[in-house]
């Protein structure tokens, strides 16, 4: 299914910014399930310097350098992205998931040695004590791993609340397990520490979903948002994405945009400015069908 997906990042200052350097995270890495088809960032005002390149984990960046005082910066991403349904996963049918911790700690091999760079500790993901035993009822000896992980997905999303204002990037997981709510990227991080707690590597993805208005309504302009989610690794399978926020594993309605350790690794804009003062920040995100690329 191919989407177009427009994001659009508006920063208002309360003094001109003199000069301003920024690296961004807005073309969606392609993946087997996902091709990125084309991808145009309308910069304004127009940097001086721009260039392209990969991170660690294969994300594609755009680095800006902006020499023009300004005292607003607009970011607009337009991006056409080709994504495929995943193959049915039999999640019964998965190794025992203490198997899978075991065989992470012997010698390694190419996919092996990618997947334990998602085991340990992150910026924004630390494991505890509160963690492990938290992750541990849904993984007694022997337990499939993938039908461990669709366990701990559910579980977030039944005893966890959807509540936005509660949280930010820096909220620590053990608080978010304390107070039992928080947005999607809380959850994704939550879900994360609890495997790695058991010796399994999960990674932190960041992306887009499709959104559904009620029936008989229109979509709302500028309605859809980021969202966040994350993938296990299954030794013969591969990467396995699962979504706390709606309890599922994704399909081809997510559109993935790039994935690390943790929200740190992924965040769309990043950088540093001279000047400024306060700032705003106004997002707006729209996510469709697109029934041909012709349409950016």
């Amino acid at each position: 299914m191919i989407f177009q997906v427009i994001h659009r990042t508006t920063f208002t200052y309360t003094q001109p910014v003199a000069i301003s350097h920024h690296v961004l995270r807005l073309t969606p890495r392609s993946h087997p399930r996902q091709h990125s088809l084309h991808s145009t960032l309308v910069i304004d005002p127009a940097p001086s310097v721009r260039s392209e390149s990969t991170d660690y984990f294969g994300n594609p960046l755009t680095h800006l350098t902006i020499q023009t005082p300004h005292p607003e910066l607009i970011v607009e991403a337009k991006n056409l992205v080709d994504v495929v349904k995943p193959a049915p996963v039999q999640l019964d049918q998965s190794p025992p998931w203490d198997q899978v911790a075991h065989q992470l700690q012997g010698p390694t091999d190419a996919a092996v040695l990618d997947a334990q760079s998602y085991m340990y500790d992150s910026p924004y993901i630390t494991i505890d004590d509160e963690t492990y035993e938290f992750a541990l009822p849904c993984f007694p000896p022997g337990r499939p791993l993938l039908a461990g992980v669709m366990d701990l997905t559910s579980r977030i999303y039944r005893d966890f609340t959807y509540e936005g204002g509660v949280t930010d990037v820096s909220t620590p997981v053990k608080d978010v397990l304390a107070a039992q709510k928080g947005v999607c990227q809380d959850f994704a991080h939550l879900e994360i520490a609890a495997l790695r707690s058991l010796g399994l590597p999960a990674r932190y993805i960041s992306g887009y979903l499709l959104t559904h208005p009620p029936e008989g309504q229109e979509k709302l302009v500028g309605a859809d948002a980021s969202h966040a989610w994350l993938s296990t690794w299954c030794p013969s399978i591969g990467w396995v994405d699962f979504d706390p926020t709606n309890n599922l594993i994704p399909g081809n309605e997510h559109i993935t945009l790039a994935w690390g350790r943790d929200y740190g690794d992924v965040s769309p804009i990043n950088g540093f400015m001279v000047g400024g003062g306060q700032h705003t920040l106004e997002v707006s995100v729209d996510v469709s069908p697109a029934p041909h690329p012709a349409l950016i």
